[in-house]
């Protein structure tokens, strides 16, 4: 069975960031964590480019995937940079490079401190990884048919859910 929508994928990965020397670095390696990723298909779970690059490739592949930063966390944009009030963060420390996860216009965002200056904070809320160009090694371990529970909740159940059995999948 090839990748396609609505499908639940089950692979490896090594994320590399590139860097503009033409070296490399480690970011992520699941094989080392022992914990795969499991994704639908077709859902927006992944990156754009990943999944594109995925698409219709067989359980056993094995793919090496560069993509630019338009096809992965976006192109940087300064305008995210801002000041906003010490206060916005309450009684949480605060230091340069410290993250925090927020809610934002979107959806959830990664916010990077950026300066302190008295009441001042100096933020970023640009993903940390836009403006890079990443690489990824792939190992497509599985692939099936998504369950319709998944498909009404738009990414995999953990196994042994109530909705995880094979009457319950679609049949495509």
């Amino acid at each position: 069975m090839s990748i396609s929508a609505h499908q639940v994928v089950t692979l490896h990965y090594r994320l590399h960031d590139v860097l503009n020397d033409g070296g490399e670095q480690l970011l992520d390696d699941s094989q080392a964590r022992d914990k795969p990723l499991e994704y639908l298909h077709g859902h927006d779970n992944i990156l754009p480019g990943l999944e594109r690059a995925l698409e219709n490739q067989p359980a056993g592949a094995e793919l090496n995937v560069t993509l630019a930063p338009a096809d992965a966390y976006g192109v940087y944009n300064e305008s995210l940079i801002q000041t906003v009030s010490r206060a916005s963060f309450g009684n949480t420390q605060l230091e340069v490079g410290s993250r925090f996860q927020t809610e934002g216009e979107a959806g959830p965002q990664i916010v990077t401190v950026l300066g302190l200056d008295g009441d001042s904070v100096s933020i970023d809320t640009n993903h940390p990884l836009a403006g890079h160009t990443l690489r990824y090694q792939v190992w497509v371990l599985t692939v099936r048919e998504a369950t319709r529970a998944e498909l009404a909740k738009g990414h995999p159940l953990p196994p042994g859910t109530a909705h995880d059995k094979v009457e319950d999948r679609k049949v495509l």
